[in-house]
């Protein structure tokens, strides 16, 4: 994919000219991504500096003023807060969460307005108030940031923080207009899509290996792997944060549908020709920006891949997912608390999961699923036992995933996201990931989320209009294993 011929300019270079800046923003963004960086020379706000911040707020808060003006004054709050501590950060948070809300009576008269009147024309204008009286003097604040090059990089770091603020509540005026700023500014339509590749800058390389969320990259030779001529990564990038990745995807060229993510990931496997391969993999997905969360974009940013890959590797018949299940250990552990739940398992099962009582069942569950030979070798289970294990925790999974729900959406972050974006549940696959994180998460199952280019729209309306989540036979028949299975009372 065609590269910018032209790089935009560092905002950093504008906002400030003082020669710490830098330092103080690579600080910030350092412990945003849980990174200790040296403190600098940060200083707690004294009187005077809160006395000015109150006054640079109000100002900014008026509806009427010169561009040269709002920008001035912009900047020196942005620049208050950037090089404040952290304490004081959330201060000055809490500030503009506390003030600047919507008038009430203002609002309420254009509500009577619209009410009363009669014309069209007048029900327009009115309209047009309440809209107006809706806009927060909180939103125009935050709105000025937009005319800074690093204004709109510092709102999402701004946001990040007070998502990870303790006192939510407090916050919360704050977070719904910085979420609704940052939804606007951010729609997929300002969004660049590129690919990253080995010749890509190492400063950006660096970044997918501190953001990859999903399969932690464990090294220049595992993240060279990862880029290969048989791999893809792609990433959306915004105009006003041009070296930062919003977003990616990671993608493997096949020519079957994957089911072990080691084996994916395994640097020993000889690279295949991209142009034979049938199967595309889609095997992590990483939220790079924590203050962009709850902002839609992972949906766009598969079915751009899809549509690009299609275009370059004609012979490409199918689009999947390899996929964590990321709340299954902690649903099952919850159901095994219960003995209305245990009372129905099949003999079998229930029988391995006796034991010392100080263990729970889940732990002792997941000490033999970790370790199948050496439960074996022990006299622990038979290699009956271990298929019969086998075959509840997969029909076991086929429930989590299609029955067990929060409203109508699936219980699993996950599984929401893929039915969400009309893809279907294709298959679940045992001893998927080995990983400590793929055993604590899921016991080391992973699942295949097929995207068939004919029926993304018809599953996604059916999904969005009535909760239907599409899936295959095979996995079909799972969900009547588990019934066959469970011992009725």
């Amino acid at each position: 994919m065609a590269q910018p011929s032209t790089a935009p300019v560092s905002p950093l270079t504008t906002v400030s000219r003082s020669a710490g800046f830098l330092r103080i923003w690579r600080r910030l963004m350092g412990s945003l991504h849980g990174r200790e960086e040296g403190s600098g020379s940060e200083q707690a706000f004294d009187i005077k500096q809160w006395d000015l911040v109150d006054r640079l707020l109000q100002e900014a808060a008026s509806p009427i003023d010169s561009e040269t003006r709002i920008r001035a004054r912009v900047r020196q709050l942005l620049e208050m807060y950037l090089q404040a501590t952290a304490e004081d950060r959330l201060q000055f948070m809490d500030r503009l969460a506390a003030g600047f809300g919507v008038d009430e009576a203002v609002l309420e008269d254009a509500i009577e307005s619209f009410q009363e009147a009669r014309l069209p024309i007048d029900k327009l204008h009115a309209q047009a108030r309440i809209a107006e009286a809706l806009e927060s003097p909180r939103q125009r604040i935050l709105r000025q940031f937009n005319l800074l090059p690093n204004g709109i990089e510092s709102l999402v770091f701004m946001r990040a923080e007070l998502l990870r603020a303790a006192d939510q509540e407090r916050l919360a005026p704050l977070e719904h207009d910085l979420l609704r700023l940052l939804t606007l500014w951010f729609d997929a339509g300002f969004l660049e899509l590129q690919r990253l590749s080995w010749s890509s800058p190492a400063a950006l390389l660096e970044k997918l290996m501190r953001y990859e969320a999903v399969h932690e990259i464990k090294s220049w030779d595992d993240l060279r792997n990862r880029l290969d001529s048989d791999r893809r990564c792609y990433a959306f990038f915004h105009g006003r944060m041009p070296d930062e990745p919003l977003i990616f995807v990671e993608v493997a060229l096949v020519n079957h549908l994957a089911s072990n993510v080691q084996m994916l990931l395994d640097e020993s496997q000889p690279t295949t020709d991209p142009e034979l391969a049938t199967t595309a993999i889609f095997y992590s997905i990483s939220n790079a920006q924590p203050g962009l969360r709850g902002v839609s974009m992972g949906e766009f940013l598969i079915k751009r891949v899809v549509a690009q890959l299609a275009q370059d590797f004609p012979a490409l018949e199918t689009f999947a997912t390899l996929s964590p299940v990321p709340g299954f250990s902690k649903w099952l552990k919850e159901s095994l608390d219960e003995d209305s739940y245990v009372a129905q398992l099949p003999l079998q099962v229930r029988f391995m999961m006796e034991g010392d009582r100080q263990e729970s069942r889940f732990d002792r569950l997941q000490t033999i699923v970790q370790d199948q030979e050496c439960a074996r070798s022990s006299g622990l289970v038979t290699k009956d036992d271990l298929l019969a294990l086998e075959q509840w925790l997969l029909s076991e999974c086929a429930h989590y995933l299609l029955q067990e729900k929060s409203r109508q959406d699936p219980l699993d972050s996950v599984a929401r996201f893929h039915f969400g974006n009309g893809a279907s549940l294709q298959q679940i696959n045992w001893m998927a990931d080995t990983s400590p994180k793929g055993m604590r998460e899921s016991l080391g199952l992973m699942v295949n989320y097929l995207y068939q280019l004919d029926a993304i729209d018809e599953q996604y309306h059916a999904f969005a209009k009535e909760g239907r989540l599409a899936h295959s036979s095979e996995v079909r028949k799972l969900l009547t294993v588990r019934e066959a299975l469970r011992i009725k009372n």
